[in-house]
């Protein structure tokens, strides 16, 4: 027998029993079979999260087709939408985050790196655009006292304008107010975010959070009582939270102790960016929402007339239309002196410039954003249309003062809750730097024309005065900033209001001292002292 043949055998005999004792034993099959089992169930626990994924991410994708659909049909009013606004930068920052954390898979590098390449096309927006969009709609709902399940529910005083928010979208609002330090909007948005949970019936904002957020915010805005109970209710769902069971402690000791409210000026809400005179604050909102500031004795002596400005020969054969805002100081407006063609070529020009807007330091004379004055702005020269220049000549027709040292045409567009709180144009005596580099003296007067109408909000507003100018498609308003003397009229302080729904347009040119010297002679004399107007 060959030798191959004994030795064959002889491996088999080794090798076998080895395996037998596996396989023959039932105790180790059962384990094989509990460890198929558990490698079974995780399969299909993997299968079925990823199942649960793919549903997730193809909900998010008829979510975000349905509102990219409707905003489709009429971008324009989509878009002049705050609301909407809102929503589009949260499902772009916030929304999409959580999207992308559902693509983690192994097809997730590939898609990062595409979308890599088109945040480098594209614009996207960061999440300091999402704290602005929720800043833009908290400043709208306390301008003009908007309920918030009305806005929840897609209303802007009382018309229905886009979307209901969803549990999610209340709560990202609440946490950018708590970001904030706004505890009042905080507690709003958190008890909105709350009700909408319950309707929902939806896990994505867990209940806790939400508690979590409402019962700090409804503490620091005084009412300790509920502040317990909430966090009572959190500890119910997360027994061992531990900042909720340390709060737990500080309230019932304080309870106990005999102090049931904190005290409220310590933590009170953040109210606008900007120190506002309270009295000021209140008027400038009252005239934003439309209420009557002005007295019917005021109000009976405004005039329209159409006028030709002492025979200037550009209004001879088209007299100027001029409506009386105000007398003293005299306020005018002029209908129908912009025309449709020329704002469209303005904003043509306007928009590949248009850049936050900014403000003056008056310390150190330099430009600089605020959070006061949400715009964007682009500057326009004469020399660079036609239209520019003719703009600057029927400035000079409605005025009767010369251009030539006034700045260049100013276009604004104000975006989400756009705004700009109460200032003057002018610069004050303090200001010493501001305009010292034009060398053309202070703004003697101010034009601004209206380039689009606004459906709700966007007035510019005179507080001390009473007046609400609203915008109105190809008006424009003038008004001077000093008195015959040189001094500046602080009853000319004004602001624009948030623009509430639309899109509003505008383009203004201010006129300087220097070149006025023979239209607009000085007056010693009328050296009438600055007075606000209270």
């Amino acid at each position: 027998m060959h030798p191959l043949w004994v030795a064959l055998p002889l491996c088999l005999a080794l090798c076998i029993p080895l395996q037998a004792e596996i396989y023959t034993a039932l105790s180790e099959l059962e384990e094989l079979l509990e460890t198929e089992s558990v490698l079974l169930r995780t399969l299909h626990q993997y299968i079925s999260d990823q199942e649960h994924r793919i549903l997730l991410l193809k909900k998010h994708a008829e979510d975000y087709e349905k509102e990219h659909s409707i905003a489709s049909r009429d971008v324009t009013n989509y878009l002049s939408n705050p609301i909407n606004d809102y929503l589009l930068v949260k499902r772009l920052t916030s929304d999409w985050h959580k999207t992308e954390k559902l693509m983690q898979d192994p097809h997730y590098e590939t898609a990062m790196r595409n979308l890599t390449q088109y945040r480098e096309l594209l614009k996207f927006p960061t999440d300091e655009d999402l704290t602005g969009a929720a800043t833009a709609l908290i400043r709208l709902q306390d301008t003009y006292k908007l309920d918030t399940a009305s806005v929840a529910r897609g209303e802007l005083n009382g018309i229905q304008y886009s979307t209901q928010l969803s549990a999610g979208d209340c709560f990202e609002l609440g946490r950018q107010s708590y970001n904030g330090q706004d505890f009042y909007h905080t507690e709003l948005w958190m008890n909105e975010a709350l009700t909408r949970h319950e309707q929902e019936r939806s896990n994505s904002t867990v209940r806790w959070e939400i508690l979590e957020y409402l019962a700090y915010s409804t503490f620091m805005q005084g009412n300790l009582k509920k502040a317990l109970d909430l966090t009572i209710e959190l500890l119910s769902i997360l027994p061992n939270h531990e900042r909720a069971l340390g709060n737990l402690a500080y309230y019932e000791a304080a309870i106990k102790n005999g102090t049931t409210e904190v005290e409220k000026s310590k933590h009170s809400a953040k109210v606008g960016s900007t120190m506002l005179d309270p009295e000021e604050r209140d008027r400038y909102h009252m005239l934003c929402r439309n209420e009557n500031l002005m007295s019917i004795e005021l109000s009976s002596k405004l005039r329209c007339r159409y006028t030709n400005n002492n025979r200037n020969p550009l209004l001879l054969i088209a007299p100027l239309k001029e409506e009386e805002a105000y007398l003293s100081p005299r306020i005018l407006l002029y209908r129908e002196v912009l025309y449709d063609n020329e704002i469209e070529i303005i904003k043509r020009m306007a928009q590949p410039r248009l850049k936050r807007a900014t403000v003056q330091n008056y310390k150190t004379g330099e430009l600089e954003t605020a959070d006061y004055r949400i715009s964007k702005s682009a500057w326009l020269k004469e020399h660079e249309d036609v239209v520019v220049a003719n703009v600057a000549r029927r400035v000079e027709a409605i005025t009767g003062l010369t251009t030539e040292t006034a700045e260049e045409l100013q276009v604004v567009n104000y975006g989400v809750g756009g705004h700009y709180d109460p200032h003057y144009d002018f610069a004050r005596s303090e200001e010493t730097n501001a305009f010292k580099s034009l060398g053309t003296g202070n703004r003697i007067a101010t034009v601004l024309f209206y380039m689009s109408d606004v459906p709700q909000g966007g007035s510019t507003v005179f507080p001390w005065l009473g007046v609400a100018l609203q915008p109105v498609k190809g008006t424009a308003a003038v008004w001077f900033n000093l008195f015959p003397s040189g001094n500046g009229d602080l009853r000319t302080r004004h602001a624009a209001c948030p623009v509430l729904q639309g899109s509003k347009w505008v383009c203004n040119k201010w006129l300087h001292e220097v070149g006025q010297e023979f239209r607009r002679p000085c007056d010693p004399k009328e050296n009438i002292q600055e007075t606000t107007g209270k």
